[in-house]
């Protein structure tokens, strides 16, 4: 009995060590598991630990417990591992048949992975996810709905965000929850419903910075300038004290107005509230003044900001070739380069448009060579920019090489080679690539027509003008400007149809203005038409009375015809009103210097050598007889 008992015992003994072992080799694999979660760092690495739970059964039912929180983080950490990863997560969230406490923030993280991606298709994911989980009958929490609603916004996507704006006011969220309703607000803002946000804004009974912030950048963005600056200064009739990005916004549609008071109004509102100028709020300004027509003061304001990045460079670069002032605009690249700081896309195309209009070629063929060495595509803006400078420049041929190398061309592109040709004279060039544009499903625009009738004007084809200007409305719905008219004009007058030139002239449903009235005085001259001369004469000098223009054709016109005493007599009106020929500009290009000049123009470091220069070439023809 007593070895019954013995043997009974050492059983039991046996299976309690049994189980010991058991239970502790299953602690330690698990604890084996938190430690590589802890040291895990990537999805890769947590689907291998993932693997290893579904294999081994003892830890298989720790698998949610011990997988999801550290899902949910590297989801937090980094949102590109989520669409990379998308088919895995999707099958996590699919097989959750009883979901835990954590599924609702397992989700949560999911959709705001995917909200933050950069690709549409993820974002629409994002709004499947949502249904998926108010299918399995979990309840959002504050954070679901703001997160769903920024991805709809990040696609663009209406309808299924018109769905969840019935979601929430059917939950109560959109009254109860400023952040979900300022979200509401931003996707129909991205959606262009601008009447949607105001509506949302009005019938809130919560308004906080973010919610004016959105209805001011609705304006702006949908064109309504004048209507968010207003929103602004009912914000601040609220005693809400705007933020730096709220300024942006509101700067930048100052910026757009051209209102140089009303920008000034909103840097006076900065200094009182002292609000920091950071960087953007400083570029922001710079623009502001730039494109309001006060360089002088951005200038001061760029030399005193003590941050500056590529945005702003860009700002003074752009801004100033924007106001004619392509010199400064070109110093301020120089200054860039000096400090070593690796000009954008932006840059490029702002120094290009400066050397296209001072006839820098040295410099934009270096710009060219950079865009080359670091491997730039040279299409769109910076395609486009490069062939308007070379063009411009006079190298019409590397023009046509660049337009030729553009692998993605848009009606600037077209636009900037047919206006180029057509100024250098290759009519029958300009024409042929125009009549390229329908084939590529590309429609010309009105400058691009300026191109074409300006290369008609050139080889004399009356017809084809003719038939492209009439093309413009009949084919393309393009309105005519005045440009168009008097490049029609131009072409009929170059042909000697005077009588056409003024039919035409009559006919226009528009005021001719100096352009049309300019081109028929421009054909009098070519053809003597003395008479008609004085008539048209009148006509711009009504037009444009200050200017000298018209003086000037009608003496060439007399001067031409030996009318010597009416061109005199027109001098001498000239003389009488305090008008001024304005003096013939020359120049030239050295080593990346441009040198204007100007008749009689002494103000050059070095204009005594260089008439001294002018002065033995005189005499050395005049010795070989070619002067007399």
């Amino acid at each position: 009995m007593n070895s019954h008992i013995i043997a009974s015992c050492s059983s039991s003994i046996s299976r309690v060590q049994a189980q010991n072992a058991y239970a502790h080799d299953m602690n330690s694999q698990e604890l084996w598991v938190i430690d590589k979660l802890k040291s895990c760092k990537t999805i890769t690495q947590l689907k291998q630990i993932h693997a290893f739970l579904i294999k081994t059964t003892t830890l298989r039912v720790r698998t949610p417990q011990l997988i999801y929180p550290k899902l949910i983080s590297l989801c937090a950490a980094s949102s590109s591992c989520f669409g990379a990863n998308l088919t895995y997560f999707r099958s996590i969230l699919t097989h959750l048949e009883n979901p835990p406490e954590i599924g609702v923030r397992l989700y949560n993280n999911a959709i705001k992975a995917l909200s933050t991606a950069q690709n549409s298709s993820f974002s629409l994911e994002a709004v499947a996810l949502f249904r998926e989980m108010l299918l399995k009958g979990l309840v959002p929490d504050n954070y679901t709905v703001p997160y769903v609603l920024k991805a709809c916004a990040q696609s663009r996507a209406l309808r299924e965000g018109e769905q969840i704006h019935a979601h929430c006011v059917k939950t109560g969220l959109l009254l109860s929850i400023v952040y979900v309703k300022n979200t509401l607000m931003r996707l129909y803002a991205v959606c262009g419903i601008i009447r949607a946000v105001r509506k949302l804004f009005d019938e809130s009974p919560q308004r906080d910075l973010v919610s004016w912030t959105t209805l001011i950048q609705g304006y702006v963005k949908m064109g309504f300038l004048r209507e968010g600056v207003a929103a602004f200064f009912e914000m601040c009739d609220d005693n809400l004290r705007a933020d730096e990005m709220t300024l942006v916004v509101v700067l930048s549609a100052c910026s757009k107005l051209g209102d140089l008071e009303l920008g000034r109004k909103i840097h006076d509102y900065m200094r009182d509230n002292e609000v920091n100028s950071d960087v953007f709020v400083g570029n922001a300004l710079v623009n502001m003044y730039l494109n309001c027509g006060d360089a002088d003061f951005a200038c001061k304001l760029f030399k005193e900001m003590p941050f500056k990045n590529v945005v702003s460079w860009n700002s003074m670069i752009s801004g100033l070739a924007h106001q004619g002032k392509f010199k400064e605009s070109l110093d301020v690249f120089r200054k860039m380069q000096s400090i070593g700081l690796k000009p954008d896309d932006v840059t490029l195309v702002g120094v290009l448009n400066s050397c296209a209009n001072l006839g820098i070629l040295e410099l934009g063929k270096w710009v060219h060579a950079y865009i080359d060495k670091n491997r730039i595509r040279a299409d769109g803006y910076i395609g486009n920019a490069l062939v308007d400078m070379y063009a411009k420049c006079g190298s019409i041929d590397q023009a046509l090489r660049v337009f030729q190398g553009m692998k993605n061309r848009d009606v600037y592109s077209y636009t900037a080679i047919i206006v180029g040709l057509a100024m250098h004279g290759e009519a029958e060039k300009a024409l042929a690539i125009f009549s390229e544009m329908p084939r590529m499903g590309i429609e010309p625009d009105e400058v691009t027509f300026i191109g074409v009738l300006a290369a008609c004007c050139h080889v004399g084809l009356v017809a084809e003008g003719q038939k492209y200007f009439e093309e413009m409305s009949s084919v393309y719905s393009l309105i005519p400007q005045t440009e168009h008219y008097g490049c029609m004009v131009d072409l009929l007058g170059r042909a000697g149809l005077i009588n056409e030139a003024e039919e035409f002239i009559k006919n226009m449903p528009i005021e001719p203005d100096a352009f049309v009235w300019g081109a028929l005085l421009g054909a009098c001259r070519i053809h003597g038409k003395i008479e008609l001369g004085e008539s048209v004469m009148r006509k711009l000098l009504e037009v444009e009375p200050e200017r000298d223009g018209a003086y000037i054709l009608m003496s060439n016109i007399y001067s031409s015809s030996n009318q010597w005493r009416d061109a005199l007599k027109l001098r001498k009106e000239m003389k009488g009103k305090n008008m001024k020929k304005t003096p013939g500009c020359s120049s030239i290009e050295l080593e990346g210097v441009v040198h204007e000049f100007r008749k009689g123009d002494k103000s050059h470091p070095k204009s005594k050598e260089i008439y001294k220069l002018l002065e033995d070439i005189m005499s050395q023809l005049k010795n070989y007889g070619h002067l007399a």
